[in-house]
C-alpha cells in the first residue's frame, strides 16, 4: 500500500471515529433502575441487556465462564447476574446488597442502569438509586406475583419522583408462558399503583435468563404484541418535564480568573435560559440579567436543564457558593422552615430536637427534624404515629433551618426539592428528603432590638457570660462540682446561677421521659434556657448527664465562640455504681429503670472538652478550684469583686 493510500486510510477512520464520537454525543441518555424483591432476576436482566447489545468483551466473557462455574446458579449455563454483582459477598450469597451501575448504549439511545437491592435491609440503598433515575424496571417473580418489597419499591419510586415504569413480569418460563398468569398479575399491580402519579406503566412478560422479550420478541408467547423491553427503553418520552420548568441554576463556584471577569459556574436544575433573561438571586431578592452564558466549546445564546455552564451577568451583585439564580418571574420559596417526607439511612434512629448538617443543593446549613407529622407504611400506606425513626423508614416530618434556604417543591423540581442530612460527628449521609412545601412563621412576631445588650449586662457584673456544661455519667459527681464551684464564685461575688437536671426535670422538662427522644428534647430545651441566661450576663452552670454529643453541640451551637465550655467529669463507672447514694445502678441492673445511661442505655465520651475532671480520689474542693482557675486564665473573671456582707457586689 502506497502512502497516499496510507495516509487516505488513517484520515478514513479519523474521520469514521470523529463521527461516530459526534453520534454517540448528540443521542439522549435514560438513567433507570432495575428494582423488586430478592431472587426476582434484576442482576440478570442487566446481564443480558449488556450481553445481548454486545457489550462484554472477549476477556470479560472468560472471566464470566470461569465464575459462572464458581458462583453460578444456573447450572452449565453462563450466569448473566455476575456481571453486576461484583462484591464477593453477592456473589457467595447470589444477592445484590450495594448499587451497581452500568453504561450500554444502542443506535437510538445511550442507557445508565442501576442494579439495586431486593433485601429490605438494603432499602435506603435502592433509594439511593431511584434519586437520579428516569424510569424505574420494576421486577416480578412470575411464580410468587407481587411481594411486599415490590409494593414497597414501587411507592419509594413513586416518592422520588420517577414517572416511568415498567412492570417486568420475569420468568415467565417458569409457569409456562401463562398469558393468564401474566394478566392476573398486571391487573393486581394497576390496582395497586392507580394512586400514584406514573405517567407510563408498561407490563412486559420476559425471560431475563433465555432472553425472551428483553432484547428481542419471544417466539414463545404469540399472544404479546407489545413492545420488547429494550424497543421501550429507546422509545419512551423523557427529559420534557425538566426543561418546562421555571430556570433554576445552584451556584457551585464563582469563577473568578482575574479582575475583569465575574462568572457564575454550575449545571442547570431546570428550565432554559437565554441572554438577556433577568435573573433573581434567590435569597437576597437581588435581580439581573445575563450577559453571556459559557459553555465548554465557547460561547452560547442560549442553556438547558443538564448542562453544566457559567453564566455572567450584567450587574455587580453579591452571589456566592450555595445561592440559587432564578427566573426573576417564577421565584422559588425562600423559608427557614418546611415540611419534607424523609427516608432515613443510619443504623442510629433521627430524634425530634437533633442537628444535623442538610445540604440542599450547593447550599449547606444545620437543620432540625422539629416533628414527626407521621410514619408511613410503606406495605400499607397508612400514616402512623411515631417519636423516632429507625432505619429504612419513612416519614412526613417538619424541620427548622438555621438559615433561610431557597427551594421547590420536589414535585416541581428533583434536583431544588431535595436534600440530604448528614451526622455532624462521623460526616455519614444519615436521610434523603423530599420538600412537600414551605412552612412560614407568623408575620407579626420579629426579634425585639434591646437597648440593654448582653455586652452590657457583662461589662456591668464584672465577668464574662458562659455556660460551664458539667457532663458525666450518674453519680460522677457533676452536682456537687458545680455546686462548690458556684459557692466559690459567689463569695467573690459573681453572679451565676445552676441548672441541675434533677431540678428542671420537676418544672420546665417534667414532661419528659428517658427515651433517646426524650433526651434529646431535655438538652435542648435547657440549651435555649442556658442562652438566655447568658444574655443576661450570668455565668450558668448546667449539670446533666447529656449522653449524646450531637445534643451537647446543638447547646454549644446556640452560644458565640468562648461561651460554651464542655466539662468532662470522669468518673468510672465502678465507682459511680460505688457511690449510688439513691440505688439507681442497682434498680437499673435488675431492669427496673429503663433507658438508664452506662447500663443500657449509652454515654458518647466528649472528644474534645474544654475540661476534663477526674473526680476519683480527689478532694472535691480541689477539682472545683480546677474549673476556677480555668476561668481566671480565660478572662471569665475579669475586674476584682467588692465582697460586701454576703458576697454582693
Amino acid at each position: 500500500m502506497s502512502s497516499l493510500e496510507t495516509n487516505a486510510l488513517a484520515s478514513a477512520t479519523e474521520e469514521a471515529v470523529t463521527d461516530y464520537i459526534l453520534a454517540q454525543e448528540e443521542k439522549d441518555q435514560l438513567r433507570f433502575l432495575t428494582c423488586g424483591s430478592v431472587d426476582d432476576g434484576k442482576s440478570t436482566l442487566i446481564g443480558r441487556l449488556l450481553y445481548d447489545t454486545k457489550l462484554i468483551f472477549e476477556d470479560q466473557l472468560a472471566a464470566l465462564e470461569k465464575d459462572s462455574r464458581r458462583h453460578g446458579t444456573v447450572g452449565e449455563d453462563i450466569d448473566l447476574a455476575l456481571l453486576v454483582d461484583g462484591l464477593e459477598a453477592e456473589r457467595e450469597q447470589g444477592i445484590t446488597i450495594d448499587v451497581a451501575y452500568r453504561f450500554f448504549a444502542t443506535d437510538k439511545r445511550k442507557f445508565i442502569v442501576a442494579d439495586t437491592p431486593g433485601h429490605e435491609q438494603y432499602t435506603r440503598n435502592m433509594a439511593t438509586g431511584a434519586s437520579t433515575a428516569d424510569l424505574a424496571v420494576l421486577l416480578v417473580d412470575a411464580r410468587h406475583g407481587l411481594m411486599v418489597q415490590t409494593r414497597r419499591h414501587a411507592f419509594i419510586a413513586s416518592l422520588l419522583g420517577i414517572r416511568h415504569v415498567v412492570l417486568a413480569v420475569n420468568k415467565i418460563d417458569l409457569v409456562d408462558f401463562s398469558e393468564e398468569r401474566f394478566n392476573e398479575i398486571r391487573e393486581t399491580f394497576e390496582q395497586f399503583a392507580s394512586g400514584f402519579d406514573f405517567e407510563t406503566l408498561v407490563a412486559i412478560p420476559m425471560s431475563a435468563r433465555y432472553g425472551d422479550n428483553v432484547t428481542g420478541r419471544s417466539e414463545n408467547m404469540g399472544w404479546y404484541q407489545g413492545q420488547t423491553l429494550l424497543e421501550h427503553l429507546e422509545t419512551v418520552q423523557i427529559g420534557e418535564h425538566e426543561l418546562n420548568q421555571p430556570f433554576r441554576f445552584p451556584v457551585q463556584w464563582v469563577n473568578r480568573p482575574n479582575l475583569d471577569f465575574r462568572g457564575y459556574s454550575g449545571t442547570i436544575a431546570g428550565g432554559v435560559v437565554k441572554k438577556g433573561d433577568e435573573l433573581v438571586v434567590a435569597g437576597s431578592g437581588k435581580t439581573s440579567k445575563v450577559a453571556s452564558i459559557l459553555t465548554p466549546v465557547g460561547e452560547a445564546d442560549a442553556a438547558r436543564a443538564g448542562e453544566a455552564v457559567t453564566i455572567t451577568l450584567e450587574d455587580e451583585i453579591d452571589i456566592s457558593r450555595g445561592d440559587l439564580l432564578a427566573d426573576a418571574t417564577a421565584r422559588p420559596d425562600v423559608a427557614d422552615q418546611m415540611a419534607a417526607h424523609l427516608i432515613w439511612m443510619a443504623e442510629d434512629a433521627l430524634l425530634p430536637g437533633r442537628s444535623y448538617l442538610m445540604k440542599i443543593g450547593t447550599r449547606s446549613v444545620t437543620a432540625t427534624v422539629t416533628e414527626i407529622k407521621h410514619k408511613i407504611n410503606v406495605n400499607t400506606f397508612e400514616h402512623v404515629a411515631g417519636k423516632q425513626l429507625e432505619l429504612n423508614e419513612i416519614a412526613f416530618c417538619n424541620l427548622a433551618m438555621s438559615a433561610p434556604v431557597a427551594f421547590d417543591p420536589y414535585e416541581a423540581n428533583r434536583s431544588t426539592g431535595s436534600f440530604i442530612l448528614i451526622d455532624r460527628v462521623t460526616n455519614a449521609t444519615v436521610g434523603a428528603g423530599m420538600v412537600w412545601f414551605a412552612l412560614r412563621r407568623a408575620t407579626n412576631i420579629h426579634w425585639q432590638a434591646l437597648d440593654v445588650d448582653k455586652a452590657a449586662r457583662a461589662e456591668s457584673l464584672g465577668q464574662r457570660p458562659a455556660v460551664l456544661w458539667f457532663t458525666g455519667l450518674s453519680g460522677s459527681g457533676k452536682s456537687t462540682i458545680a455546686s462548690i464551684v458556684e459557692k466559690k464564685l459567689h463569695l467573690e461575688g459573681r453572679h451565676t446561677y445552676t441548672l441541675d437536671g434533677d431540678n428542671v426535670r420537676h418544672g420546665l422538662n417534667k414532661d419528659l421521659g428517658f427515651t433517646d427522644a426524650d433526651r434529646v428534647e431535655n438538652i435542648r430545651r435547657v440549651g435555649e434556657v442556658s442562652r438566655l441566661f447568658v444574655d443576661s450576663g450570668l455565668i450558668t452552670l448546667v449539670s446533666f448527664i447529656s449522653p449524646f454529643r450531637a445534643e451537647r453541640q446543638m447547646a454549644r451551637d446556640l452560644l458565640q465562640d468562648g461561651e460554651f465550655i464542655e466539662i468532662f467529669v470522669d468518673t468510672p463507672i465502678e465507682e459511680c455504681k460505688k457511690r449510688d447514694p439513691k440505688g439507681l445502678y442497682a434498680k437499673a441492673e435488675a431492669g427496673q429503670i429503663k433507658n438508664f445511661t452506662g447500663i443500657d442505655s449509652p454515654y458518647e465520651v466528649p472528644e474534645n472538652p474544654e475540661l476534663v475532671l477526674k473526680n476519683f480520689g480527689r478532694d472535691p474542693e480541689d477539682v472545683a478550684e480546677d474549673v476556677i482557675r480555668y476561668l481566671r486564665d480565660n478572662n471569665y473573671l475579669l475586674s476584682p469583686s467588692i465582697v460586701s456582707g454576703g458576697g454582693g457586689i
